[in-house]
């Protein structure tokens, strides 16, 4: 083959390797990327101010929430005849303190009770003080304290209206229960009548604990954010990439190569 068309078969090739060769560069270069959007996050909302509970005051005291989630009232852990006997008394608080169109029936009601289960209230009485003579020291003492704290828990202002309407409902339901029963009935029953005073106590507790964390907040330092400012991030710039400058005189014929 003459030497002339070798250079320029030679010639042609090289171009060829040499476009090869920037078709690569060019798809390695850089792809622009575009900038993360802003996303701007707000704060919860601030929970509706509480009302104080209607009959409560700054300060009052209430029972202690307990682990298993009860108020400390005086009807807790009682036996049989503890049941028993606190039902006669929050019926007799009714009788006594309800007023309004149902009580009359109540204070007949009550009596009713009396009569029907008077061998039952008796003999609960005597055993219940038997429990409080196990205990030893001036048990006649702790038994009247026992008996006053149940009486005031059941007379507490604030929860009136509604003990007055469970404790209607007690006395109607409990006309005809066997003595036997009545046990039972008492243990059930009791829940009912403290759940108006139970009630108030955790209303309160959520207004006392709303108010707590409103003086904590207001005894810290008020932070005032700085202007946020944001900033566009730019794109990025492809990355540089050689240019190869082709001699024209490599296009030229192959017929006008010098032989």
């Amino acid at each position: 083959m003459p030497g002339g068309e070798r250079d320029a078969g030679t010639m042609r090739r090289s171009i060829a390797i040499s476009m090869t060769v920037l078709a690569l560069l060019a798809g390695c270069a850089t792809r622009r990327v575009q900038p993360p959007p802003v996303v701007a996050t707000l704060p919860k909302p601030a929970p509706a101010p509480l009302t104080m509970p209607k009959g409560a005051y700054v300060g009052m005291p209430i029972p202690a929430l307990m682990a298993d989630g009860r108020y400390a009232t005086p009807n807790r852990n009682l036996s049989a005849d503890g049941a028993v006997w606190h039902l006669r008394a929050a019926l007799n608080v009714a009788a006594l303190a309800c007023r309004g169109p149902e009580s009359a029936q109540v204070v007949a009601d009550y009596n009713t009770l009396l009569t029907a289960q008077k061998a039952m209230l008796a003999s609960a009485q005597t055993r219940l003080a038997s429990e409080f003579k196990a205990g030893g020291g001036d048990w006649q003492d702790r038994y009247d304290d026992a008996m006053t704290r149940l009486y005031n828990f059941f007379s507490q202002v604030p929860a009136h209206e509604a003990f007055c309407n469970a404790a209607a409902a007690t006395l109607t339901d409990v006309q005809g229960v066997a003595p036997a029963d009545l046990p039972a009935f008492a243990a059930g029953r009791l829940a009912v009548l403290e759940k108006p005073f139970t009630d108030f106590y955790a209303a309160y507790d959520a207004w006392r604990a709303q108010q707590a964390a409103a003086t904590r907040m207001a005894s810290v330092t008020p932070f005032t954010p700085r202007p946020l400012v944001v900033q566009a991030v730019p794109a990025a710039t492809p990355a540089a990439h050689p240019r190869l400058k082709l001699d024209p005189s490599a296009f030229a014929d192959a017929g006008t190569v010098t032989q």
